[in-house]
């Protein structure tokens, strides 16, 4: 499946996009606030394309003016906090894009997706504790702060703070 807003396509990761996946997930800036390790090599984005990134529901942030990826979105249904009805929204994007508005975007689409498609009943979203950016888009699409689950170290060795978005209340902010 591919999603499209005005900018950016949304669409499965394929192997060619190695080279672009390495140049952003290379960036200690990126990486380690989201959870994971910084890729190490192209072969290495390549291999986590085949291992993590494709799955269903799962999408490559395309620019639309220049065809390549930039970043991640996808929809989790399966997390410590997720269930098919209440899917996990995350995402990421390379430095070089950060504070243009792609990734509040991005998951305006998802959140379309999940409600519209999907008939979720809310969706949820998580940053690390520090992670102000990732806190403000998903304040921007509606997010509502839910509670904070302490660090859990390694995989999580900051505070996570969780939030929220019910399906009225995304309906009722004229989303759709």
């Amino acid at each position: 499946m591919i999603l499209e807003t005005k900018r950016l396509l949304l669409r499965p990761w394929e192997e060619s996009d190695a080279p672009e996946l390495y140049r952003y997930a290379s960036s200690p800036e990126v990486g380690p606030i989201t959870g994971w390790p910084v890729h190490t090599s192209v072969e290495n984005s390549r291999q986590i394309i085949r291992d993590i990134l494709s799955v269903d529901d799962t999408y490559a942030v395309v620019l639309k003016e220049t065809g390549k990826p930039v970043g991640s979105v996808g929809i989790m249904f399966h997390t410590k906090i997720a269930t098919p009805q209440e899917p996990e929204i995350g995402y990421w994007i390379g430095v070089p894009y950060w504070g243009q508005g792609l990734i509040p975007e991005a998951v305006e689409e998802l959140l379309c997706h999940c409600f519209e498609d999907l008939s979720c009943t809310g969706v949820w979203c998580s940053y690390f504790d520090g992670n102000v950016k990732s806190r403000r888009v998903q304040e921007k699409c509606g997010f509502v702060y839910h509670h904070t689950a302490p660090a859990a170290p390694p995989a999580e060795p900051w505070p996570t703070h969780y939030q929220y978005l019910r399906r009225d209340a995304w309906k009722s902010a004229g989303t759709i």
